[in-house]
């Protein structure tokens, strides 16, 4: 039986205006992509600071558009990292790339600059760095090695909605990005996606891509796939947009407070923001230093006293049984090790203050 009482791990805030302006388009009619979906784009380009943005079906195509978008493809190699979701990697395997590990910072859990170019070969097309739990990786660094090996740079932004380095947006660093608007996102529609950019270019390519290929309509210039974003999910987004100030500014309050309340603890590290970095915490995610055993029995313990966690990632991505057929054996000793030591706990905004006094006190009497 459910526990009515435990802290969820995510919660999307769906208010009064998402749903009247849900209702405006049901009675419109214009049920499928159009001018909600225009604004939300033109809204998404200027929060983010690009020129551009396109509102697909969600993050995972987003991805893989962008990708397609730069004409990469088979035989091409792209060097991401494996501690992440799968789907970075999926896009790259669906253009018929092949995805190159590089291993983590310890302390930011994102791409390690320091170990990219000896991963650069001659096939070497782009770099696919993830904006993790919503700290963005080192893109001043990522971006002169791109430069000097005149890659392509994709950015996954998906947990980095409102992220900065300095006053720069995560989003606006590379040739392209990629958000994803699923329901524990920053801000959600349920499903959905946006790729921003600044090349007037990639973004008409981007729109006939999205709309099988479609520039005029039922005249089709390239191979292109329905990957449309719906009125109904941009009306949603529309007022999810004008409130993710408001939640990313909780979130961190929220991080803050566990962080101030836990850091003193020898048994775990809290999450490491590097200077001039805006920390969205799309998760607040702890390392318990003693291993797996430790951060499995922490779970157990925070569970059982009402509060809900969660593992990303349990299995980073090279050890996925079908990658390990495409790639071969990998090894990445630093991303083996955190994923047996990483846990994530309740930050999104309907957290409250009582909320985060219980979860700090249990890790605090457990350790």
């Amino acid at each position: 039986m459910q526990n009515n009482k435990l802290i969820p791990i995510a919660k999307p805030i769906i208010d009064q205006e998402e749903v009247a302006e849900v209702i405006k388009v049901l009675e419109s009619g214009e049920l499928s992509s159009g001018r909600w979906v225009e604004r939300f784009e033109e809204d998404f380009a200027k929060l983010i600071g690009t020129k551009f943005a396109v509102a697909v079906s969600n993050g995972t195509t987003a991805l893989h558009l962008a990708l397609l978008a730069l004409d990469i493809k088979q035989g091409d190699e792209v060097i991401t990292t494996s501690f992440t979701f799968i789907a970075s990697s999926n896009a790259i395997l669906y253009v018929g790339a092949k995805p190159v590990f590089v291993d983590i910072d310890p302390k930011t859990f994102n791409i390690n600059p320091d170990m990219i170019e000896e991963k650069i070969t001659a096939k070497t097309r782009a770099i696919l760095p993830v904006h993790l739990f919503g700290l963005p990786a080192d893109m001043e660094r990522i971006l002169k090695i791109a430069k000097k090996h005149n890659l392509y740079v994709i950015e996954d932004a998906a947990q980095a909605h409102g992220a900065k380095i300095g006053n720069k947006s995560a989003g606006s660093f590379g040739d392209l990005a990629a958000f994803s608007f699923y329901s524990t996102k920053n801000m959600t529609t349920g499903e959905g996606g946006m790729i921003t950019t600044n090349k007037r270019s990639l973004a008409q390519r981007l729109r006939k891509l999205r709309n099988h290929g479609m520039e005029k309509r039922y005249y089709h210039d390239i191979l292109g796939f329905n990957f449309r974003m719906t009125n109904i999910l941009a009306a949603i987004g529309k007022h999810q947009l004008k409130k993710l100030n408001g939640f990313n500014k909780k979130r961190i309050e929220n991080a803050l407070f566990l962080t101030e309340h836990l850091l003193g603890l020898k048994g775990i590290q809290t999450p490491f923001i590097p200077s001039g970095f805006t920390h969205v915490f799309h998760q607040y995610t702890i390392l318990v230093k003693d291993g797996k055993e430790k951060r499995d029995k922490l779970m157990d313990y925070l569970i059982k006293n009402g509060v809900a966690t969660s593992i990303y990632y349990q299995l980073p991505v090279h050890k996925q049984k079908f990658i390990k057929d495409i790639i071969g054996d990998v090894k990445l000793p630093i991303a083996e090790k955190i994923a047996n030591q990483v846990l994530s706990l309740p930050i999104h905004p309907s957290v409250a203050k009582t909320d985060l006094k219980k979860i700090a006190k249990l890790i605090i009497d457990f350790f």
